[in-house]
């Protein structure tokens, strides 16, 4: 059976199926919501199709489709090239925060950058994990039986605001730093779930390209270590670093009308766009 490849429209859930949206009959208003009922994906394929619409006509208007997620984990300096251009050591242990839920962004968004806060703002591209079974230690080995699908993510950061005040939470909590999809890929999709690309682009330049095989800390291993202290359940969202290439490592950051496009294997690109605050220019 195909892998599935979820996005939230305004009408529901629907399939990716080539250039073509295929709007499913569920009850829930995104994939955190259906991952949430503890049965995976199972409720999806057996799903009735209401009916098929280009994917090219929902650009700008899909939703956020894990906006109903319980958490989302991120970690810091989790590539080895991000370490080996900053020059700083590999951490024995991941630097872990928790963000705003109310900082997710649906895909295609335009967000306004907070200019009277920060002039160092960031773009991360990143690969998203979501979380398919409750997990409370487990084991590092046992970590891909937990996990549902794979997403996209950009990790923005307020670069000043971080160091301003210490805490990542704060600098990756404005509304908009945390966009998440365009749509979430089932596991099964990936050829190789330890060794994924990802690539961003920043007006069209290709900025970050590498892949999960060059993360520090693995992903079964990573995300075993957050299940050691703190109960994962179905719909959590664990982001995983993000490697060199960001605007802190080439010294510019974002400004308006700039547009930010990452792209994950298997997962519908994740455009952002920016603008200024009002009395910004």
């Amino acid at each position: 059976m195909t892998a599935l490849n979820l996005v939230a429209t305004r009408d529901g859930l629907a399939r990716v199926d080539g250039t073509d949206a295929v709007l499913l009959d569920l009850p829930y208003g995104d994939v955190a919501e259906l991952l949430a009922m503890g049965e995976g994906f199972a409720p999806a394929p057996d799903a009735e199709e209401l009916r098929r619409v280009p994917l090219a006509d929902l650009e700008g208007d899909l939703l956020a489709p894990l906006a109903r997620t319980r958490a989302i984990w991120g970690v810091g300096l989790n590539y080895h090239s991000k370490a080996e251009l900053t020059g700083r050591p590999v951490p024995e242990e991941p630097i872990l925060f928790l963000r705003a839920l109310s900082a997710v962004s649906a895909p295609g968004a335009e967000i306004e950058l907070p200019q009277d806060r920060s002039g160092q703002i960031d773009y991360e591209a990143e690969v998203a994990f979501v979380v398919g079974r409750r997990m409370s230690c487990v084991r590092p080995e046992r970590v891909w039986e937990h996990i549902a699908a794979v997403t996209a993510a950009n990790d923005m950061t307020a670069r000043d605001v971080m160091v301003a005040t210490g805490t990542p939470s704060l600098a990756k909590s404005f509304p908009g730093f945390g966009a998440l999809g365009a749509s979430v890929l089932e596991l099964a999709g990936l050829p190789d779930p330890g060794d994924i690309p990802v690539r961003a682009t920043v007006n069209g330049v290709v900025r970050q390209d590498s892949t999960t095989a060059e993360l520090i800390f693995p992903v079964p291993d990573l995300i075993s270590r957050i299940s050691r202290f703190a109960v994962l359940e179905p719909g959590d969202v664990v982001l995983t670093g993000t490697p060199a290439g960001t605007g802190q490592d080439r010294k510019v950051f974002l400004g308006p009308g700039d547009e930010v496009e990452i792209t994950v294997a298997g997962v519908l690109p994740l455009r952002t766009r920016y603008r200024s605050a009002p009395g910004h220019s």
